[in-house]
């Protein structure tokens, strides 16, 4: 079963708290959405996530690079190199943060057969993406489709023991409130983008397109 949800542009910020949160991720990763070499995130939530279950806390973040849990050999041969190449934050050292992203469509994938739909669109390797599938085995996997932009100049908020963790979202009380006032260009064109989310939205089966008020998964 997959749910299918799309987010259009007013609704970007509907139940956002005053303070952007920042998504955790590869820092590997974070290098291949501000590149638009891939325009999605898997998720299937941290051990410290409330409930342990992930949740969609916002329709705008930072990206955040981190080096917990990245390795190399989990992405594909071509991609290896960018766990060097990408800036990432150390734990307990300061976080920079290159870029941030507008949460446009959200999927929820529980069954197998549309793993594969999703290989051609992540850097990851196949068997790593089976094994997030797999984890906590009754939850869904998530898909989320960023927009993601990146920023004139990076910003970075000092180290607080707070901020580290298995979990997918922080928020840095440094940052500004809104990563939008800053300066910052789009990672693809308009027409680009368009082009890799009608791959993805292709890919998944057409009676997913029925979903729930997208506004119920926040």
């Amino acid at each position: 079963m997959v749910i299918l949800a799309r987010v259009t542009a007013s609704e970007t910020n509907q139940g956002t708290a005053a303070k952007t949160p920042a998504l955790k991720e590869w820092a590997a990763i974070v290098h291949a959405l501000l590149e638009g070499e891939q325009i999605v995130d898997v998720r299937k939530g941290g051990l410290h996530e409330d409930g342990r279950h992930f949740g969609l806390a916002t329709r705008r973040c930072w990206l955040s690079p981190t080096t917990e849990h990245q390795q190399a050999g989990l992405l594909k041969p071509a991609y290896a190199h960018w766990v060097d190449l990408a800036d990432a934050s150390p734990v307990g050292q300061p976080v920079t943060v290159h870029g941030w992203a507008d949460i446009v469509d959200v999927a929820l994938i529980a069954g197998p057969e549309h793993v594969d739909a999703l290989d051609s669109k992540l850097v990851w390797t196949r068997e790593y993406l089976e094994s997030r599938f797999k984890w906590k085995a009754r939850d869904p996997l998530w898909v989320l489709v960023l927009r993601v932009h990146r920023l004139a100049d990076p910003v970075t908020a000092p180290w607080r023991e707070e901020y580290g963790g298995c979990t997918s979202w922080v928020t840095y009380d440094e940052l500004p409130d809104d990563p939008a006032m800053l300066s910052s260009e789009e990672a693809l064109s308009d027409v680009a983008f368009e082009a890799k989310h009608k791959g993805i939205r292709d890919a998944l089966p057409e009676e997913c397109w029925n979903p729930p008020d997208p506004r119920s998964l926040a």
